[in-house]
């Protein structure tokens, strides 16, 4: 673990220097955890909603952060069970088709997105993906994440993720070849 990390920890840990360290993790992580929540729920309020709750529970649950992985690591698995919970809710709301139909529509009007054409019909093949492939695919393609460490992240094997991978990118390139 980093030793900045293992320091803001320890400082968490004294009440008088917990606000501080917070900040501190905050600001060393919030942009990575913004985009990496970004690329699972799409529409920027919504990934500035869930890293919201995702810091919410960081600072209810840090202290009792048993430091056997990166906090990183840590940060992330989190930030993907809240995006993972919050498009659960909103397909609750709504059926996936629905849903991704909407954020596909959003990928024309928001001025966060600064892609071209081609970006844009490689997010909606993304969003075409069952839910396990399109966060396989975020985290190798975009993240460039080893499958050990997304392992750990998504608590299954190296195996599984390797076939995810393998069927996202296949249908992605059949997307591209049908349209």
């Amino acid at each position: 673990m980093d030793q900045n990390d293992q320091e803001l920890i320890r400082l968490f840990a004294i009440k008088e220097s917990q606000e501080k360290a917070f900040n501190g993790i905050v600001k060393k992580y919030q942009e990575r955890l913004y985009w990496h929540i970004r690329k699972i729920v799409i529409i920027h309020d919504d990934a500035d909603d869930v890293l919201q709750n995702t810091f919410i529970k960081v600072w209810n649950h840090l202290s009792s952060f048993r430091e056997d992985s990166q906090l990183y690591t840590w940060l992330h698995k989190i930030a993907t069970n809240e995006s993972l919970s919050f498009l659960r809710k909103k397909e609750k709301q709504l059926s996936w088709e629905d849903y991704s139909q909407i954020i596909s529509e959003s990928l024309y009007d928001d001025s966060q997105f600064n892609g071209d054409e081609i970006q844009r019909k490689l997010q909606k093949a993304i969003l075409s993906l069952p839910e396990k492939q399109r966060l396989v695919f975020n985290m190798k393609y975009f993240e460039k994440k080893k499958y050990g460490e997304m392992s750990a992240i998504l608590e299954t094997s190296v195996g599984a993720l390797k076939a995810s991978y393998h069927h996202a990118v296949k249908k992605i390139k059949t997307y591209f070849e049908e349209d």
